[in-house]
């Protein structure tokens, strides 16, 4: 026996056989049928292949968004709670409308996805998914549960420097890793903060990286290379709005913001108008007002005025800050140095504030969402 692809067939001598004929054609028919049969596997499994890549690549084969539940929004972008259909897990997803977008929006998206993607840290949203569209843009993140971290704050009953300390060294932790690889997150600020679950204060992540750049602090003499005009007034450092070059020190600006208001209850530069607001902020021109400041540390106020420095070469560095005094003071002495009475109540305030303007920037989004949708542009 001889066999052909897995088929036996018989010897036999081709000169003397009678059979002959018949056993060529049939050896003809088996080579015939196997090779249509490898042919119809093969377009099989090529069918299959390019249905899996549509399928993979392809948002709504993948995710189901629960339109009812808004996570959040942005001037282009709305997040919506969602579920994976493969695995059932929970998940944030970013939609973002390409209608509106301009290139530099674009690639500016592109680059959020990517820089996402290249960080694995414990206190930084972890990126699942995402996926281009023809008329959205999907950034697909974990889901968590615990809120925001002045929301939590605020429902204590009671509040002392160590709460504040243990906030602020998981926020340096997440920086000083970005930092390390090169990359400006750009917009740090309250809403940005979010605790992992309801039942845990210990776990931070830091969200949202629409801003996020990479950079090169070495440029510049030192200074950056960055240079787009971008972030939040109130948390905006002071070479962004002298239009300099920065680099990640612009965020140890913004830290020593939320710094301030998690000790003090409310921000050092308040002012009516954004002139007004800016040459505060350029000039550093705050103090730490005696009814508030009075019972905190030393060494948390040293940590302040070390962030809260006009020149990003003299600044603090998120390393520098974790290396500092007060985040490595005794637990019992922070959890002694009570901010209850005079802190608590500006805080409440505060954030009820913050709250009212997520609100009605949210009510103006939602507005333009809807104006978008009608017009068929959005998740098409």
């Amino acid at each position: 026996m001889v066999s052909l692809s897995g088929l036996s067939v018989p010897r036999i001598n081709l000169h003397t056989s009678p059979n002959f004929q018949l056993i060529h054609v049939n050896v003809s028919a088996a080579i015939h049928w196997v090779f249509s049969y490898c042919h119809q596997n093969i377009l099989h499994e090529r069918n299959m292949k390019r249905k899996n890549s549509i399928e993979n690549e392809n948002f709504h084969y993948n995710y189901r968004i629960n339109f009812d539940c808004i996570l959040g929004k942005g001037g282009f972008s709305t997040v919506y709670d969602g579920k994976s259909i493969k695995n059932k897990q929970r998940c944030a997803i970013k939609c973002i409308t390409k209608g509106t977008l301009t290139h530099d929006d674009t690639l500016a998206i592109m680059e959020e996805a990517s820089i996402l993607q290249s960080l694995n840290h414990p206190n930084i949203i972890k990126l699942l998914d995402f996926f281009e569209e023809p008329n959205s843009f999907f950034i697909v993140t974990e889901k968590v549960d615990g809120g925001e971290l002045f929301d939590r704050i605020v429902q204590k009953e009671c509040y002392n420097e160590k709460t504040a300390r243990d906030g602020m060294k998981a926020i340096l932790h997440a920086v000083e890793y970005m930092h390390s690889k090169g990359i400006a997150h750009s917009d740090l600020k309250p809403e940005n903060l979010l605790l992992v679950s309801r039942d845990n204060d210990a776990v931070l992540k830091l969200a949202d990286f629409g801003f996020a750049a990479r950079c090169d602090d070495d440029a510049n003499d030192g200074f950056g290379d960055l240079s787009k005009q971008c972030g939040t007034p109130s948390f905006v450092a002071p070479e962004i709005l002298l239009r300099y070059p920065y680099g990640t020190k612009a965020d140890m600006w913004s830290v020593g913001i939320i710094l301030y208001i998690l000790l003090a209850g409310y921000p050092p530069f308040i002012e009516d108008s954004y002139p007004e607001l800016f040459e505060k902020i350029i000039q550093a021109d705050y103090e730490f007002d005696k009814e508030y400041w009075e019972n905190i540390s030393s060494d948390a106020k040293d940590l302040v005025r070390s962030l809260l420095e006009v020149n990003p070469k003299k600044r603090l560095s998120a390393k520098e800050a974790l290396n500092s005094k007060w985040i490595n003071s005794n637990d019992c002495d922070l959890e002694g140095a009570d901010l209850t009475t005079s802190t608590f109540g500006n805080l409440k305030r505060f954030n009820a504030k913050r709250k009212l303007r997520a609100a009605v920037h949210s009510l103006i989004a939602i507005n333009r969402l809807q104006y978008l949708n009608y017009h068929g542009t959005v998740l098409r």
